[in-house]
């Protein structure tokens, strides 16, 4: 699934280093694809944002309402369980307004702070879990000799061919065995995973804001690169050397946690190796990760409904004057708007909170797989037309500026059109597939499996809404010569005006950032090196 979503990031950032423009996940839908793909694809790529940050706040008053019991130890944070968690929702949601109405420089600054606190976190979270896996075990630990990578192997290991099928409750209704079931387990979590990785895109929303980015097409390429490198190294990692403690059979992760912190494999890891107070450490900055996280949402939906309406795409004339207000360069109103996602908070009161959790996660994991479908395929439409462009320029300078292969062009991925391809295709196979376990239960779960495919007639109607209220505008009619349909005619401009070039140095090189080149090549152990080697890694991991 990684390597779906790093192929679709990588397309994404080659045409964001090219044509750094404002609202690029709508933009360029709107110049390659269709002005009305460009519309639908913006209204969902706030609705994924709004939604997510009332996805993020549900995570947040759960993980408050800390118990781990598992008749062996048990951990419980008191006050969140007494206290009403439509309270913790309500002091956040001050918080969260509070902090993305800051200027914008503060708040960038906040956010780099809580991004390099988490990537240490992760980091923190590898090495703890292989530690765990190799030592000695404590006096007080669940098991009593190392553990290695006994897990890996038969009857846990990843390829379980054992499916449990629950109702809307959680309840278990059936179990699948033998290689349907191995087969379900793998591809259910494939679309659990995604739901991980959505939201890796935002490099590309805020670079409009952003200095660095905006003023160094190097940046982009490093932005886009550094995505792969946390999916492979942190992320994979931190799975991998967790699955050396927990078993893929426990019963937390099972469906039989007593609240959401509980399931966390990392809480289980600690607690089963003797360290039940290092549970608290970890929920606690589970909790902060999900809050900074639901910040992010509010200003990423925040700002795409800002560009909506400088472009009139928000509705009457009086609601789109209102949204395109900022002071101190805050749209005030858009994160007002944006910010009332939270009020899907209030939805863990009632219910069973793993299917408030579970609703709101697919309708962000479908519209997301439209969203990342479309970029894929805006690439594909961007990779002609640079070559036509290329083809069709006037003088050498704008060939040089559409060539791919020059040293001016600001970034590229190798085999980019192959990769654009393998990631629209993967995310349209996901998406056909999405609502298969609603499917398995029996009576069918009609609402889960609706959950699971709405955005799709969404998205469509979004498209020939904007194309009926263009072609009402002039009136009804087609222009001469254009027939009854053609207001459904593909609109977009190609325009690949201001494309932005990588600085040249004096020796007629490109100046590259993140290079791994020692100071002292002659020998590696001296003070220059290591201090070139530390502040490498940390340019690369940041």
């Amino acid at each position: 699934m990684g390597s779906i979503i790093t192929s679709v990031m990588s397309g994404l950032g080659e045409m964001t280093a090219l044509l750094p423009v404002n609202a690029p996940m709508m933009e360029f839908p709107r110049r390659f694809l269709d002005r009305g793909v460009g519309f639908a694809i913006g209204w969902i790529y706030w609705f994924c944002f709004f939604v997510m940050a009332g996805g993020q706040i549900v995570a947040v008053a759960n993980t408050i309402k800390f118990v781990y019991d598992d008749g062996t130890t048990r951990l419980a944070w008191e006050y969140g369980l007494r206290i009403d968690s439509a309270v913790w929702v309500s002091a956040l949601l001050v918080i969260a307004v509070g902090l993305n109405l800051m200027p914008v420089r503060w708040y960038g600054e906040l956010e780099y702070i809580f991004g390099c606190l988490k990537i240490i976190f992760i980091v923190f979270l590898i090495m703890l879990m292989l530690i765990l896996s190799v030592i000695e075990p404590r006096e007080n630990a669940y098991y009593h000799e190392t553990l290695g990578t006994k897990y890996w192997n038969s009857p846990w290991g990843f390829m379980r061919s054992v499916y449990t099928v629950h109702d809307y409750a959680g309840h278990e209704q059936r179990i699948i065995t033998g290689s349907t079931g191995q087969f379900l387990g793998v591809w259910t979590s494939f679309v659990d995973i995604f739901f991980s990785y959505v939201g890796l895109d935002v490099f590309a929303a805020t670079a409009a804001e952003s200095r660095i980015l905006s003023h160094n097409a190097e940046n982009y390429k490093m932005a886009t690169r550094k995505i792969n490198i946390r999916l492979v190294v942190l992320y994979t990692l931190a799975v991998i050397t967790a699955s050396f403690v927990v078993p893929s059979t426990h019963p937390f992760l099972n469906g039989h946690a007593p609240s959401v912190g509980a399931k966390s494999i990392f809480v289980i890891a600690v607690v089963e190796a003797g360290l039940p107070k290092l549970a608290h450490f970890l929920n606690a900055f589970f909790l902060f990760s999900a809050l900074t996280c639901a910040l992010n949402n509010i200003y990423v939906s925040s700002r795409i409904l800002h560009t909506l309406a400088l472009r009139r795409q928000t509705g009457p004339e009086f609601i789109t004057k209102r949204l395109r207000m900022c002071r101190q360069g805050v749209p005030v109103r858009a994160v007002l708007v944006s910010s009332l996602g939270w009020l899907l908070g209030y939805m863990g009161r009632t219910g069973s909170v793993g299917q408030r959790l579970y609703e709101l996660k697919t309708y962000c994991t479908i519209s997301w797989l439209v969203v990342y479908i479309t970029i894929a395929a805006t690439y594909l439409c961007f990779f002609r037309t640079l070559e036509e462009a290329r083809q069709n320029a006037l003088t050498s300078e704008q060939a040089a500026a559409y060539d791919r292969d020059a040293p001016t062009y600001p970034y590229k991925s190798h085999g980019q059109w192959l990769k654009a391809a393998y990631g629209m295709i993967g995310c349209m196979i996901v998406l056909m597939f999405n609502g298969v376990p609603s499917l398995l239960q029996n009576p069918v779960d009609i609402s889960r499996f609706v959950a699971a495919y709405v955005t799709i007639p969404v998205f469509v109607v979004f498209i020939l809404a904007y194309k009926v209220r263009k072609w009402a505008l002039r009136g009804g009619n087609s222009r001469k010569g254009e027939g009854r349909w053609a207001w459904l005619r593909r609109e977009r401009s190609n325009d690949l005006r201001f494309v932005q070039v990588t600085d040249l140095g004096a020796d007629g090189k490109r100046l590259r950032k993140g290079k791994f080149e020692l100071p002292d090549g002659e020998t590696f152990w001296t003070k220059r090196n290591l201090r070139f080697v530390g502040r490498w890694i940390w340019v690369w991991l940041k």
